[in-house]
């Protein structure tokens, strides 16, 4: 990795992120999780930035590219609605009785 935080800053789409880091990744998974990896991503992200504000900006990034690679590591053994990262997947559904609301007399 040769960039710098500023180069890092400019980053937008997921392929981006991972060529900047010069990570391999399969197209596939990224074209089906894109939004749920860079969301596991931001989340590291930040657990990165609370807990060791005083990293330099190459330990910086080094930890974020571990970061990267832990989101995409996810969603390759996992599934988004397992993640749960989104509130469609935590909101209850409006108008829908489950099976065990139901009880019998």
């Amino acid at each position: 990795m040769t960039g710098t935080i500023d180069e890092f800053k400019k980053l937008v789409d997921a392929e981006e992120f991972f060529q900047f880091f010069n990570m391999s990744y399969d197209l596939e998974v990224v074209n089906v999780h894109r939004l749920h990896i860079l969301k596991k991503f931001s989340q590291y992200m930040h657990e990165i930035d609370e807990n060791s504000p005083d990293l330099s900006q190459e330990e910086k990034l080094n930890q974020y590219s571990l970061a990267l690679q832990k989101a995409y590591q996810v969603f390759i053994e996992s599934t988004a609605y397992e993640q749960k990262l989104f509130k469609v997947f935590n909101d209850k559904p409006k108008n829908v009785v489950t099976l065990t609301e139901i009880t019998s007399d």
